[in-house]
């Protein structure tokens, strides 16, 4: 099979490519090459593009391919909430260009996403796929968008589509902008790590492997029109894991620094991830 794999040289998508070719694909990548994008982070030889998935041409140019997956994404909050509009671009538009791709080549094509389109979960539930979508941040809300112009796809055109929603994926090869590589390069430094509001924040954290198995998995097995959750049900509070961080690499707990919440900041994500263990996912 010959796979597109858009945004393959960030974080998650980057072990998705290795994934795909140790088992026999013939996989190319098109990437925009931002700040979390890095050549670095895929095996010498594969086929790779610099591209941006909002530009028609630039995934033309990759001539036929039997499947897409999409990682291609504008990914961090803070970031969102000082410039939304480029998150709208890549994760909106650029989901509906790939999207009508897919279309034209018939070809199968999987969208990674994410828990945040959720928005807060009361302690005692976790989000089901069919569950209303509440996002609280720019990031959140354009992928929210780009999930709906998917499922809208399928319905419309009849795509061969499906969404998976992720937890907080960790593994080596992070951007350090997210919390544990973040906390954990700092604490290395003796730089403070900066831990938002009262740090009481659950986040639910998944493996970058276990995830990329999740993702494989929907895109041989799922069905069009189907949401698939993804999680672990590790749910960890952000000021437990800075002790963790602390502890482990026996560091000074004064580094732990709270500082003023983020905007809008969600308290609690949790994912019910029936729906994927069904499919064998484990």
């Amino acid at each position: 099979m010959r796979l597109l794999v858009t945004g393959g040289a960030g974080f998650i998508g980057s072990h998705f490519v290795k994934r795909m070719l140790a088992a026999g694909e013939d996989v190319v990548v098109l990437d925009k090459f931002t700040y979390a994008g890095n050549p670095a982070n895929l095996p010498p030889g594969v086929e790779c593009h610099r591209g941006d998935i909002a530009v028609r041409e630039n995934v033309d140019q990759l001539g036929r391919v039997e499947a897409i997956v999409n990682f291609a994404a504008e990914t961090h909050v803070d970031r969102s909430i000082l410039g939304p509009e480029d998150f709208v671009r890549t994760d909106v538009l650029g989901t509906l260009v790939l999207l009508q791709a897919a279309r034209e080549l018939s070809a199968r094509f999987v969208h990674v996403s994410t828990d945040e389109v959720y928005g807060d979960v009361e302690p005692g539930w976790s989000s089901r796929e069919d569950d209303p979508l509440r996002p609280s941040s720019p990031y959140s809300a354009s992928k929210a968008g780009g999930d709906l112009q998917v499922l809208a796809g399928v319905r419309t055109f009849g795509v061969n589509a499906s969404v998976t929603r992720g937890s907080n994926t960790y593994g080596p090869n992070q951007y350090p902008e997210k919390i544990l590589p973040l906390f954990a390069t700092n604490a290395l430094d003796g730089d403070a790590l900066p831990l938002y509001g009262d740090g009481r924040q659950v986040r639910d954290w998944l493996h970058v492997d276990d995830h990329c198995a999740a993702i494989e998995l929907v895109l041989q097995e799922g069905r069009p029109g189907e949401v698939y959750n993804v999680a672990a049900n590790e749910e960890h509070e952000n000021a437990e894991l800075a002790r963790l961080i602390i502890e482990h690499l026996d560091t000074d707990p004064a580094l732990i620094r709270h500082v003023e919440d983020r905007a809008g900041h969600d308290r609690r994500y949790s994912l019910d991830a029936t729906r994927l263990r069904a499919l064998g996912w484990e």
